[in-house]
């Protein structure tokens, strides 16, 4: 189970780390801030470059903090926002399935940061190493409520600005 946990943490956390740096950054054939921005105010998340930047943030800091293992509740609410913003805003309108543009792989990567949330970051975790490891269900439902009013409070304030 140490491993497990840790391989998974490590490969989804980093990937987010990634995907966050093409907003950020422009890393991996992303769009940068600017890109990002753009792409955002098509879509009415007004304003872009503020969305671009906290999406970019939310998924880069989330993803670290899910590779290491630490702060992991805040990683999972970090992520979870995120994934709630991209269902919404992006994948929802096209039914669930990826070929068709769908919501399918936000609601799996939301369905693991939910169930490390719940199990805890495992041994091989910073959490683990300083004593400060918190998990659960409460925890889990906690970070998953937070990141989802993050995502309505972003939606709102496009809305406003619309």
């Amino acid at each position: 189970m140490k491993i497990g946990m840790a391989v998974l943490r490590l490969v989804v956390g980093l990937l987010f780390v990634g995907h966050g740096m093409q907003k950020l950054a422009g890393w991996f054939g992303g769009g940068g801030i600017d890109g990002t921005a753009q792409g955002f105010e098509s879509m009415g998340l007004k304003p872009g470059r503020d969305n671009a930047v906290a999406a970019g943030a939310s998924e880069a800091g989330g993803g670290a903090l899910l590779a290491a293992g630490l702060a992991t509740p805040l990683a999972a609410t970090m992520i979870s926002g995120a994934m709630a913003s991209a269902f919404y805003h992006v994948h929802m309108p096209n039914g669930p399935w990826v070929t068709k543009g769908g919501w399918e792989y936000n609601a799996v990567l939301t369905a693991v940061v939910f169930a490390v949330a719940a199990v805890g970051p495992g041994k091989l975790s910073l959490d683990h190493a300083l004593g400060i490891e918190r998990s659960g269900a409460g925890v889990a439902l906690g970070a998953l409520g937070v990141g989802a009013l993050g995502s309505a409070a972003v939606a709102a304030r496009a809305k406003s600005l619309a």
